[in-house]
């Protein structure tokens, strides 16, 4: 059995948690520190979701970032990941489906994501759900 909710304090478990999760995310980012983990939690446009099983053990996270801008509220996933012993069980599907609730009741009427191709299980993961790819050109500028 796993809860989803939204973290309320970035404590020891939560930071371990991170430091366990981050480099399964992402190889060129560190960890955030329990310092940048508590300024997440106390931003108005970010929610930190976990996914705990029944013992309390943190298997995943994501983060739903909910914003307004003049075309109305945004909504944007973020950094999700599920511990790769846990996969398969159904964690990343709750956590996005915990997440489009709180979008939808926030007023967004979509949510934006981006999953890299070779994360092939995500991708069908985010199919599955509704999510659907656009035409887009995506562009980043990276602050030296």
């Amino acid at each position: 059995m796993v809860t989803i909710r939204v973290a309320e304090v970035a404590d020891e478990k939560l930071v371990a948690a991170y430091q366990r999760l981050t480099p399964q995310l992402s190889s060129s980012s560190p960890a955030p520190t329990a310092d940048e983990l508590a300024e997440i939690i106390r931003s108005d446009s970010a929610t930190v979701l976990i996914a705990e099983d029944d013992k309390g053990d943190i298997l995943g996270s994501m983060t739903l970032v909910l914003f307004r801008i003049p075309t109305g509220v945004r909504a944007w996933i973020e950094d999700v990941v599920v511990d790769t012993e846990a996969r398969g069980m159904g964690i990343g599907q709750a956590l996005n489906e915990y997440a489009i609730q709180m979008a939808e009741q926030a007023g967004a009427k979509t949510i934006d994501l981006t999953s890299r191709p070779s994360r092939e299980a995500a991708n069908r993961l985010y199919q599955r759900l509704g999510f659907v790819a656009r035409e887009t050109n995506i562009y980043r500028y990276t602050i030296v």
